[in-house]
């Protein structure tokens, strides 16, 4: 079995991949799979394993870096499609125990993704999902229209045909939306989450999908690591950590939430 991993990272974000890297190759379908690395960065000094790949990418910024990763995907289609699989991790991906095959799509479905862990809001009715509602985005998501799975952006992949296909879409979606002056509220997750709302895919819970700073009662298998705990000269800018400045920043998320479903 062959699975080709896609990483972008630039900037701040380069100090993410060593131990990306070395906690994939220690739990990620060990024995199980070859893994070769698809990593789009600035420094091209990065990293020098044999199964590590590096493309160039000039750092774009927030929100373009993730705008445009299945544009960026494409621009190594060729290399791709003779892979078993694809796979996505955000760069703040960190692997803490042994992943199987439960991780590979099955059941008929080609593709899998992670589910926000939306049960850290007040708010959980899917009411509340943020959806793409401008109705002129290729985005768009009707509400009331079938029951609802909101899916990140951190973590998703598939077959290679599957992921190509989807990556050839969604480049095209989010290209033609700016074209026309729209950028969906959630970027490239609005995108991914019209996608799937018409092609099977299996769900990755919350032992995939957990920020570090949400892990409590149970022992995940991939978190997201908290940048701020790692660099928080970098990362913690404008940030109230207190105790009061994190009821804040849950009442905020919120009343964000209400905002997008409105």
């Amino acid at each position: 079995m062959r699975i080709a991993i896609l990483y972008i990272c630039t900037g701040k974000y380069n100090q993410f991949f060593e131990g990306f890297y070395q906690s994939a190759e220690k739990y990620l379908l060990k024995d199980i799979a070859m893994k070769d690395y698809y990593v789009f960065t600035d420094d091209m000094n990065l990293c020098s394993k044999s199964n590590v790949f590096l493309n160039y990418k000039k750092c774009e910024g927030f929100p373009w870096d993730s705008l445009y990763r299945f544009r960026t995907f494409l621009t190594i289609k060729d290399k791709l499609i003779d892979y078993d699989y694809i796979y996505f991790f955000n760069s703040n991906a960190l692997f803490l125990q042994d992943v199987d095959e439960s991780i590979l799509p099955d059941n008929g479905c080609e593709l899998v993704n992670g589910v926000w862990p939306i049960h850290r809001r007040i708010c959980t009715s899917y009411h509340y999902y943020p959806y793409e509602r401008n109705k002129k985005s290729l985005a768009y998501v009707a509400p009331f229209h079938k029951p609802y799975i909101y899916y990140m952006g951190g973590i998703h992949g598939g077959t290679a045909k599957a992921f190509l296909e989807m990556s050839e879409v969604l480049n095209r979606n989010i290209q033609i939306d700016l074209e026309n002056g729209i950028i969906a509220k959630v970027h490239d997750q609005s995108h991914i989450n019209k996608y799937l709302r018409s092609h099977s895919c299996k769900p990755l819970g919350k032992e995939y999908c957990s920020p570090e700073e949400w892990v409590s009662g149970f022992d995940p298998k991939m978190i997201f690591r908290d940048k701020v705990k790692i660099d928080p000269i970098t990362f913690s800018k404008g940030r109230d950590k207190s105790i009061w400045g994190k009821i804040k920043e849950l009442i905020n998320l919120n009343i964000l939430a209400l905002r997008w479903y409105l």
